[in-house]
């Protein structure tokens, strides 16, 4: 089973609650897992409401006044003491490590000295624990999302009154596809950036599926567009492994070498799905650099106009390519220093390849003080299990 959540007017985490809730999973099942965590004085309601005509589902998580500032480990500590499945607190733990690491960029401290306001709070860890619960529940694999649309003005925080988005949302998004309205109020909040941003596995169009159910998850506010969340499940359609791609290049042989680094960086947060530099001889014997961006065909004016102004060149080659891809699928394994996601490569449903993914290797190898290359094979091996 896969998902899309279309995220025309946003997303928070009572949105995606009530989306899954809409979609099908009871209630009564939800409040059951979010029982095991150590929380005490909280109620999730669900109720049917409607928003600019269109009916969905308002689910809230009411609590009493709080005032507790938890940092990161705080609430690593609360999830780790819930009986819950590895598919549910490995990425539930992750949409908090995130949120740390943005607030630390944000604030200009390190992730240990960081303590958590808002997304701290009770209703704000049950949120996002109770995101992860249902999404297992259901069945669902694998989830995509559209482009998320940030809104404008201003929120008041505990930290004083903020430009919308807010700045942890914006670190959540680097990378992500996002555009600026329709509204002035805050349509992505940093709980839903930090669910939507750890779940998909990509962000666009609605990949082909056999529509199966479909669930609005309503915001509190009311606003001038429906303020919903359209959750859709269903399975794969059968997709080609063959796609058509463009492929901008260019000869450079007057820049500065230290700045192909962040060209590239630049280039991969617009969305180029590769980005690889050749070392070339050009006229002269001048020695150069061939740039190559691999890139969806609406993308080019997007990154040609990237090169142009990052780059020292004055022209760029377009051609259309083939790529071949083999089908691929995510899937997190769990190894004796924690848990490492694993991209699962397959032709003709054979597995032939395993890779898993850097960052987690990385992560706990510092943590846990080990080679990298050890947590590696050991994510690798649990994955051919």
């Amino acid at each position: 089973m896969i998902a899309y959540l279309d995220c025309f007017s946003g997303i928070s985490g009572d949105m995606v609650l009530g989306a899954l809730v809409d979609a099908g999973l009871a209630i009564q099942d939800l409040r059951a897992d979010l029982a095991k965590l150590p929380l005490s004085s909280y109620e999730v309601t669900a109720e049917r409401v409607t928003k600019g005509g269109i009916a969905g589902t308002l689910v809230e998580v009411k609590t009493g006044r709080e005032h507790a500032h938890r940092g990161l480990e705080d609430i690593l500590e609360i999830i780790g003491k819930a009986d819950l499945p590895a598919e549910v607190s490995g990425p539930a733990r992750r949409a908090f490590e995130r949120l740390a690491e943005a607030e630390a960029s944000v604030h200009g401290r390190s992730v240990e000295e960081i303590h958590f306001h808002e997304v701290g709070a009770v209703d704000a860890i049950v949120d996002i624990v109770g995101a992860f619960c249902g999404l297992h529940r259901l069945g669902i694999e694998e989830v995509y999302a559209s482009p998320l649309p940030l809104g404008g003005g201003w929120v008041d925080t505990a930290h004083g009154r903020l430009p919308v988005p807010a700045p942890a949302t914006v670190e959540l998004l680097r990378g992500v596809p996002s555009y600026g309205g329709p509204v002035e109020a805050e349509l992505v909040t940093p709980t839903g950036a930090a669910i939507v941003t750890t779940a998909a596995e990509a962000f666009g169009p609605m990949p082909p599926m056999t529509i199966r159910a479909i669930g609005w998850g309503a915001g509190k506010r009311d606003l001038s567009h429906p303020n919903l969340l359209r959750l859709f499940l269903g399975e794969p359609a059968v997709r080609p492994l063959e796609q058509q791609l463009s492929l901008i290049e260019t000869n450079v042989d007057n820049m500065n070498p230290e700045l192909f680094g962040h060209v590239m960086e630049v280039l991969f947060e617009a969305g180029a799905l590769d980005v690889y530099y050749t070392p070339i001889v050009m006229k002269k014997s001048r020695p150069a650099t061939l740039v190559s961006v691999l890139a969806e065909p609406p993308l080019v004016d997007t990154l040609s106009e990237i090169l142009f102004r990052e780059t020292t060149t004055l022209g760029l080659r377009v051609a259309e390519v083939s790529r071949r891809c083999l089908e691929r699928e995510w899937r997190e394994v769990e190894t004796e220093w924690g848990p490492v996601r694993v991209k699962i490569g397959r032709l003709n449903g054979e597995v032939v390849n395993i890779a898993p993914e850097y960052e987690d290797c990385s992560r706990l190898a510092k943590e846990k003080g080990v080679p990298a290359k050890v947590v590696w094979e050991a994510a690798r091996e649990a994955a051919g299990e």
